[in-house]
């Protein structure tokens, strides 16, 4: 078996798609032509987006939206090797800091945005193995 998506539901798939290039520098990988599910490139597992319409079709025993009050106990995580460039860059295109950039105790730096749609994403440096 192996971890191939996560599917995130929006109610904006094109904007989405969109916030993510701008944002996070990630591009493009498709969208349908009906705009409800699309595809960023982004390495071996693959981010895509849903609309809440297809997400409904989908799963007839429903599911809880995000409601933009607090985010979910789940977030994305993208390591940066310049981590205070890129994280101002994503709050340039939209995205909303949720926790400042912090040092932990272990050497790695870690941040907490918001994007478009509420969700949480981690920016956060590698973690450097000791020798």
């Amino acid at each position: 078996m192996k971890y191939a998506y996560t599917i995130i539901y929006v109610n904006n798939v094109p904007e989405t798609i969109s916030f993510y290039e701008n944002a996070f520098g990630f591009k493009k990988k498709f969208i349908t032509p009906e705009n409800d599910y699309g595809e960023l490139i982004s390495g071996e597992t693959t981010i895509a987006f849903a609309t809440i319409e297809l997400a409904n079709t989908n799963l007839k025993n429903g599911f809880v939206k995000n409601n933009n009050n607090k985010p979910f106990g789940i977030e994305l995580a993208f390591t940066s090797e310049n981590i205070n460039l890129d994280f101002k860059k994503a709050i340039q295109f939209g995205a909303t800091i949720y926790e400042p950039i912090v040092e932990k105790p272990w050497g790695q730096k870690v941040g907490y945005l918001l994007d478009n749609n509420g969700f949480l994403i981690e920016i956060c440096t590698p973690i450097q193995q000791k020798k």
